[in-house]
C-alpha cells in the first residue's frame, strides 16, 4: 500500500529532498561568508530576507508562467536559474549582488514549490492526502537537515561549496524532467486578503506573522551569530540540523495538544515557551555547546509548531470551503514576517551582540502571547467538537493547501 502510494510521487519527493538540501545549505553558507567578509549584521539581515521577499513575489506570479509553458519546462527553467545564481555567488562577491541573487532565488523557488505541490495535488485522493502531505514534509525537513553536512566542504573564500551546491541543485532536474508521468494541472486558488483573514481570526493571522518573523530570523541569522560567537563551521552545521530536527520531532506532539485543549491556550503557551526559551538561548550562546545544542532542539520544536497551530486555529473559524482560499493569505502573512525577520533581528543583534537573535525571538514570543491573552478576553473559545484536527503544513505556497485533509477535495479537471 505504501509503495503504491509513493510510486507516482517519488520523483517529486526526491526532487524536494535534493532541492531543500541545496537551498538550506546555501543560506547557511551565505551567512557565514558575509560574516567573514566583514559585512554588518544589518546588511546580512537585508540579504537573507531578500529570499523570502522573492518567494512572496514568485508565489503570486509564477502560476502564469506555468500555465503558459507547462510544469516540467517551468520546473527545469527555475532550477537552472537557481543553479546559475548559486555559481554567481562565487563569481560576483559582495552583499549587494548577493541580495539581488537571493531575491531571484526566492522567485524561482516559488516556481519549484508550485510545480511540485500541484503535482502532489494531482496524485492525491481524498483518503491519501494526509499521507502524501506527511511524506512531502519528511522530504523537505530531511533534505534541509541533512544538507547541512555539506558545510564540511566549506573552504573559506574558495568556490568549492558553491560548485558542489550547484551540481546538487542541477541534478534535481533529472527525476522530474525524465519522468513519463503526465504533468499536472495547476489548481485555481483565489486567496483571501489579509483584512478578511484578520476578521475571521485575529490571533491566527498574528500567529503566522510572528512565526514568520521568528522562523525567518532564526533559520537565516543563526549561522551568523554562531560564527560571530566563535563557533566553528562544523558546530554551526550541527546546530542548524538540531533546530530542524527539533521541528520534526516535536511539531506533531506539541500540535496534537491543540486538539485536546482550547487551541488558543496552546498557542499562547507556545508563545510563552518561545519567550522563555529565547531568554535561555541568549544566555547559552557563549556557554557549553552541548547545552546550546539541546536548547536548539527544543527551540526548533517550538518555532516550527507555531505556523501549523496558527493555521489550525484560523481554520476553526472558517467554513471548510474557505480553508484553501484562506491558505493564500496565511502563507502571505508568514512570508511577510519571514522577509522582515532577518533584518528586524539584525537590529537587536547589532546592539545586544550574538545573543540578540534569541532576545528578538523572546520579544516576539512575549508580544504575541500578550496579544493572544487579549484575544481570549475578547472572544469565547470554539467548542471542542468544532475544532479542526491539527495537521503539519509546509510554509511554501498556497498550492500545498489542497493536500490538507481538512480541506474539501477540489474537483478533478476534465481531460
Amino acid at each position: 500500500m505504501c509503495f503504491a502510494l509513493l510510486r507516482p510521487i517519488l520523483v517529486v519527493l526526491v526532487a524536494a529532498f535534493m532541492m531543500m538540501a541545496g537551498m538550506g545549505t546555501l543560506a547557511t553558507v551565505l551567512g557565514i561568508r558575509l560574516v567573514a567578509t566583514g559585512s554588518s549584521t544589518l546588511v546580512i539581515g537585508l540579504v537573507m530576507g531578500a529570499y523570502w521577499a522573492g518567494l512572496t513575489i514568485g508565489s503570486v506570479y509564477t502560476g502564469r508562467l506555468i500555465k503558459g509553458v507547462g510544469h516540467i519546462r517551468c520546473f527545469g527553467a527555475a532550477v537552472a536559474a537557481i543553479s546559475a545564481a548559486t555559481l554567481l555567488h562565487a563569481m560576483i562577491p559582495g552583499a549587494a549582488a548577493w541580495g539581488v541573487l537571493r531575491l531571484v532565488e526566492g522567485v524561482c523557488m516559488a516556481g519549484v514549490f508550485v510545480c511540485m505541490e500541484s503535482w502532489l495535488n494531482q496524485k492525491a485522493a481524498s483518503d491519501s492526502r494526509g499521507q502524501i502531505l506527511a511524506f512531502y514534509m519528511i522530504a523537505l525537513y530531511a533534505g534541509q537537515a541533512s544538507g547541512q553536512t555539506l558545510l564540511l566542504l566549506e573552504d573559506g573564500q574558495g568556490p568549492t561549496i558553491f560548485l558542489a551546491l550547484s551540481v546538487l541543485l542541477s541534478l534535481t532536474m533529472l527525476p522530474v524532467t525524465l519522468t513519463r508521468q503526465t504533468p499536472p494541472t495547476l489548481p485555481d486558488i483565489v486567496s483571501f486578503g489579509l483584512s478578511r483573514l484578520y476578521q475571521a481570526s485575529p490571533l491566527g493571522l498574528a500567529g503566522v506573522v510572528a512565526a514568520g518573523l521568528v522562523g525567518g530570523a532564526v533559520v537565516n541569522m543563526a549561522p551568523v551569530v554562531l560564527v560571530q560567537s566563535g563557533r566553528s563551521v562544523g558546530d554551526t552545521a550541527l546546530f542548524m540540523s538540531a533546530v530542524i530536527l527539533g521541528g520534526v520531532l516535536l511539531q506533531w506532539p506539541l500540535g496534537r495538544l491543540s486538539d485536546l485543549f482550547d487551541r488558543r491556550t496552546v498557542l499562547v503557551s507556545l508563545f510563552i515557551a518561545l519567550a522563555v526559551m529565547g531568554m535561555s538561548m541568549a544566555l547559552t550562546v557563549e556557554a557549553g555547546f552541548g547545552l546550546m545544542l539541546t536548547g536548539g532542539v527544543l527551540f526548533g520544536g517550538i518555532i516550527f509548531t507555531l505556523y501549523p497551530v496558527s493555521v489550525a486555529h484560523t481554520n476553526d473559524w472558517l467554513r471548510p470551503a474557505d480553508i484553501v482560499p484562506a491558505s493564500g493569505g496565511l502563507v502571505l502573512g508568514y512570508s511577510i514576517g519571514a522577509a522582515a525577520g532577518p533584518f528586524a533581528a539584525s537590529l537587536v543583534i547589532d546592539s545586544a551582540g550574538p545573543g540578540g537573535l534569541f532576545l528578538f525571538s523572546a520579544g516576539m514570543g512575549l508580544l504575541a502571547a500578550l496579544f493572544g491573552l487579549w484575544r481570549m478576553l475578547m472572544r469565547p473559545p470554539q467548542p471542542g467538537e468544532r475544532q479542526s484536527p491539527y495537521q503539519t503544513l509546509p510554509q511554501t505556497t498556497p498550492v500545498a493547501a489542497p493536500l490538507d485533509p481538512r480541506a474539501p477535495l477540489p474537483p478533478r479537471p476534465h481531460r
